[in-house]
C-alpha cells in the first residue's frame, strides 16, 4: 500500500519514512500504531516526532507499548467527535500519561537489566599538541564550584552507564596520549596556590590501569606538585597498580563514584558491583592513602529514601573519617545530545523517566525541591562525619546548599580555599 501523505508530514516508503524522528528505531507494533495515527488524523511532522519519542520512552521504561495504550485511549473517545478533536485529545492524553510516569518514582525490577550491546573498543596511541589540561567543563559562576581542573590522559570509557556524557563523544575509539609525560611537565602552576585536579572527565581514571604508562606519569606529576590534590575517579575495582608498587604520593587521592545496587544493576553497566568498589577503596586506604566518594548521580527511584542512607551507613562503618578526603553529592543532569543518544540506542533504562527542568547552565535536571530532599537526606545520613570529612554539592546553586545543608560558601574562590585547607592543609 502506498504511504499516505498529509500536510506538514514528509513521508517516505520503507522503515525510515519520517526523517528526523525515531520511527526507524521502533518495533513493528509501534510503527504500525504511528502509521495508523498519521493515516487517520493527518498528524503534523511535530506530532509524529512526539509520537515516536513517546513510543521509544515507553519501550525503554518497560511500560506497555504505545500501540496498546493508543488503542485503549481511542476506544474511550466518543466516535462522533471530529477527527481533529479526537487527535487533540489523544495526543494530550498521551502527554499526560508520560508526565504522570515521570512524576512517579522510578520502579526498578529486582532482576538486573540486561547489559547493553557495545561495539568492541579500538585502542589508539595519540601524539600531537592536543591539550590535556583545562577547566572542569561545568565550571560556572552561576553555581558554587570548587574550581576543579582536569587532565585528559585517556579519551573514552569501557563502561556503559546510561546517563554518561562520555559515550556521546568518542564512539568505539579509545585514545591514550603517549605524550602525556611531556604535556604534564609543560603545565604551568602557581606554587603559592592550591589546585584540585581530576582525571575522570574524559574516561574512568583506573579502568585502563597503567596502559601507556599513564599512572606512572600521573604519580610523578603529583609528587612534583605538593600543592595539587590529584584525584583519580573510578567506578572500577582496579587498584592493582598501587598494590604492586610503593605507596603513591600523599596528595594523590583515589575516589569512587558510588550508587545503590539498584542503580548500578540497571544504569551502570559493566562497572564494578558496589561491594567490589568498596573493597577496592578499602585496599587503597590500607596503603595509608586517602580515598574519596561521590554520590553522583543520585537517582530518584522507589526506595531511594532508605537505600542511599544505608549506603552512607556502610561507608561510616567501613572507613575512619581520617581516611576520607571528601564526599560529594550530585543529581542526574543531562545535556540534550546525551538524551538524544540514549533514545537512539533504545536500551532498557528508566533514567529518563524523570521530571526534568532546566538548570542554570541550560542542562536538564531534577526540580529544586526534589534535589533538596535527596541531598538533605544524605546530609543527615552522613552526620557522624560532619566537620570531619569535607562534604560538598557538585554543580548546584547557592540556594540548594542553603536549603539542603543549611550553609554555603559565598564564592567559588572561598569554596576552593576551604577544599585545599580540608584536604591538604593548604592555607
Amino acid at each position: 500500500m502506498a504511504a499516505t501523505r498529509h500536510p506538514g508530514t514528509t513521508v517516505h516508503q520503507g522503515p525510515n519514512r519520517y526523517p528526523g524522528t525515531l520511527y526507524d528505531r521502533l518495533d513493528p507494533a509501534a510503527r504500525a500504531c504511528i502509521d495508523g495515527a498519521v493515516s487517520r488524523y493527518r498528524c503534523t511532522a511535530q506530532e509524529v516526532r512526539h509520537l515516536c519519542q513517546a513510543a521509544r520512552d515507553l519501550a525503554m521504561w518497560g511500560e506497555p507499548g504505545i500501540g496498546a495504550w493508543w488503542a485503549r485511549a481511542e476506544s474511550e473517545l466518543d466516535s462522533a467527535l471530529p477527527a481533529r478533536e479526537r487527535k487533540k485529545r489523544l495526543i494530550g492524553a498521551l502527554r499526560e500519561h508520560l508526565d504522570r510516569l515521570r512524576r512517579e518514582p522510578t520502579r526498578y525490577d529486582r532482576r538486573p537489566a540486561p547489559a547493553p550491546r557495545r561495539p568492541p573498543l579500538r585502542f589508539a596511541d595519540a601524539a600531537g599538541e592536543a591539550e590535556v589540561f583545562g577547566d572542569c567543563p561545568v565550571r560556572s559562576d552561576r553555581t558554587l564550584c570548587c574550581n576543579l581542573k582536569t587532565i585528559d590522559a585517556v579519551q573514552n570509557c569501557s563502561f556503559g552507564c546510561s546517563y554518561c556524557t562520555i559515550q556521546t563523544f568518542y564512539g568505539d575509539r579509545v585514545t591514550v596520549d603517549r605524550d602525556l609525560g611531556r604535556k604534564l611537565r609543560a603545565i604551568e602552576l602557581d606554587d603559592r596556590r592550591f589546585y584540585h585536579i581530576g582525571t575522570g572527565q574524559s574516561s574512568d581514571s583506573l579502568v585502563w590501569g597503567n596502559r601507556g604508562g599513564i599512572l606512572d606519569e600521573l604519580c610523578r606529576f603529583a609528587a612534583e606538585h605538593p600543592n595539587v590534590l590529584l584525584e583519580l575517579k573510578t567506578k572500577s575495582a582496579n587498584v592493582s597498580y598501587f598494590l604492586e608498587r610503593p605507596a603513591p604520593p600523599t596528595n594523590l587521592v583515589c575516589s569512587w563514584s558510588l550508587n545503590t545496587a539498584a542503580v548500578i544493576e540497571h544504569e551502570e553497566h559493566f562497572t564494578a558491583p558496589l561491594e567490589r568498589r568498596l573493597a577496592a577503596a578499602r585496599r587503597f586506604a590500607d596503603l595509608g592513602r586517602k580515598v574519596a566518594f561521590h554520590f553522583h548521580p543520585m537517582v530518584h527511584y522507589d526506595g531511594w529514601e532508605t537505600e542511599y542512607p544505608a549506603l552512607a551507613a556502610r561507608l561510616i562503618d567501613r572507613f575512619d573519617p581520617a581516611e576520607v578526603a571528601f564526599i560529594s553529592l550530585g543529581s542526574v543532569t543531562f545535556i540534550k545530545p546525551v538524551m538524544k543518544r540514549i533514545r537512539q540506542r533504545g536500551e532498557p533504562t528508566r533514567i529518563l523517566q524523570a521530571d526534568l527542568v532546566a538548570d542554570p547552565h541550560g542542562k536538564l535536571t531534577y526540580p529544586d525541591d526534589l534535589k533538596v530532599r535527596m541531598f538533605h537526606t544524605m546530609y543527615r545520613a552522613l552526620a557522624p562525619w560532619h566537620g570531619r570529612v569535607f562534604l560538598y554539592l557538585c554543580m548546584e546553586k547557592a540556594a540548594i546548599w542553603d536549603r539542603a545543608f543549611g550553609w554555603r560558601y559565598t564564592s567559588n574562590d572561598e569554596f576552593e580555599r576551604a577544599f585545599g585547607a580540608a584536604t591538604l592543609g593548604w592555607r
